[in-house]
C-alpha cells in the first residue's frame, strides 16, 4: 500500500507547490532577457514592458540584455533557467522559429526547450526600393524579376536574419528570384539602397525617415492590412500578390516546464499591460502594434511559422555557424 501511496503523494505535492508559486508569484524581482544590445528596438518594447509590470507586480522587473551568436546565447540561458517565471524572454516570432534550422550543434532544444506565454507586438515590414527602380507598386517589382531572373538585388540585416528570410518567402512565393547581398545590420542595407548599390530590402519601421524623406520608396507592407505605422501604403495583397502575410511579431516566452496556471497569471498580466492607453500610444510611437494573445494562440503561431521557414531555410541552403 505504501508503494502505492508514496508517488501519488508525491505528484499531488508536486501539483500544490506548482500551484501556490503561481498564486505567489513573483516572490522576487523578475529577469526580461533580450538578445540585443540596449538601446534596439526590442529593447525599448522590453522596457516599457517592464515598468508597466513592475508596477503591477511589485516586484522590480528588470531588463537584461543577452547579444551575440544571432541571439542564441539569450536563448540558451533562458531555456536553462528555472521554469518558476522569474526569467522570461522577449524573442521574435521568426527568429525563434527558424533557429533550429539555422544553427548545428546547439546546447538548448530550440523548439520545445521554451514555453508560449503571450504575444506583444506586431509590425510590418516595408518593401522598400531605391528611387531609380522603375516599379511603382510590389506587383511590379516580381514581373521585373520575372522578366529578368537573380538580375534584381537586395539587402538584407545578415544572412539568416528576417529581412533575409522574408525575401526568400517572397521569392518562393511569387516563383521569382533574387540575387541576396547581406550587409552587417539594417543600417549598413538601408545605406547601400540609398547609394544604389542594390534594388530593393525588406526593413522594419526605421526605415520610414527615409521614405519620409523621398531617398527610398515604400512600395508595400507585410502586414494582412494596412497599417496607421506606415499610413498610405498597400499590403502586398493589395499590390496583387496574395497569400503574402509576414508580419515581424515579438512575444514573451518562458523556459520550457513552466505550469500552466502560472503562465496563465502571467499571460493575464501582459494582456493587461498591453491594453493600457498610455503603453499602447508608447508602443505604437516606436512602430509597433499593441498584440495580445493567450498562450494556445501563441504556441500555434510559433508552430505555424517554424513550418512555413524550415523548408525555406533548407532548401535555400542557408546555414550559420
Amino acid at each position: 500500500m505504501n508503494r502505492i501511496l508514496r508517488p501519488l503523494i508525491l505528484c499531488a505535492g508536486l501539483l500544490w507547490a506548482a500551484q501556490a508559486a503561481s498564486q505567489a508569484f513573483p516572490v522576487k524581482p523578475v529577469r526580461m532577457v533580450v538578445p540585443f544590445p540596449p538601446g534596439g528596438s526590442s529593447d525599448a518594447v522590453a522596457r516599457i514592458l517592464a515598468e508597466r509590470l513592475s508596477g503591477e507586480w511589485k516586484q522590480p522587473m528588470i531588463v537584461e540584455n543577452r547579444p551575440g551568436a544571432g541571439t542564441t546565447i539569450a536563448s540558451a540561458f533562458v531555456a536553462g533557467s528555472p521554469p518558476d517565471g522569474h526569467t522570461l524572454y522577449l524573442q521574435g516570432v521568426s527568429t525563434y522559429a527558424s533557429t533550429g534550422s539555422l544553427y548545428k550543434n546547439l546546447s538548448f532544444d530550440p523548439i520545445n526547450g521554451f514555453t508560449a506565454v503571450a504575444n506583444v507586438t506586431t509590425s510590418p515590414f516595408i518593401l522598400v526600393v531605391n528611387p531609380s527602380v522603375k516599379a511603382n507598386t510590389a506587383r511590379d517589382l516580381i514581373e521585373i524579376a520575372r522578366a529578368r531572373p537573380g538580375a534584381l538585388t537586395y539587402g538584407s540585416s545578415g544572412s539568416g536574419g528576417t529581412p533575409h528570410l522574408f525575401a526568400e518567402v517572397l521569392a518562393r512565393g511569387t516563383g521569382t528570384q533574387f540575387l541576396h547581398v547581406p550587409y552587417k545590420g539594417l543600417g549598413p542595407a538601408v545605406t547601400a539602397l540609398m547609394a544604389g548599390e542594390i534594388n530593393f530590402l525588406i526593413a522594419d519601421v526605421t526605415v520610414m525617415p527615409q521614405v519620409k524623406a523621398g531617398k527610398v520608396r515604400a512600395l508595400a507592407v507585410t502586414t494582412p492590412r494596412q497599417t496607421a505605422v506606415v499610413p498610405g501604403v498597400p499590403t502586398l495583397a493589395e499590390s496583387g500578390i496574395p497569400g503574402m502575410v509576414l508580419p515581424s511579431s515579438i512575444a514573451v516566452l518562458g523556459p520550457a516546464g513552466m505550469p500552466r496556471d502560472l503562465v496563465g497569471t502571467i499571460n493575464a498580466d501582459i494582456n493587461r499591460a498591453l491594453a493600457n492607453e498610455s503603453v499602447r500610444q508608447r508602443l505604437f510611437a516606436l512602430g509597433f502594434e499593441p498584440a495580445g494573445s493567450t498562450p494556445e494562440e501563441l504556441a500555434a503561431m510559433l508552430a505555424a511559422e517554424v513550418q512555413r521557414l524550415t523548408p525555406i531555410i533548407r532548401d535555400s541552403n542557408i546555414k550559420l555557424d
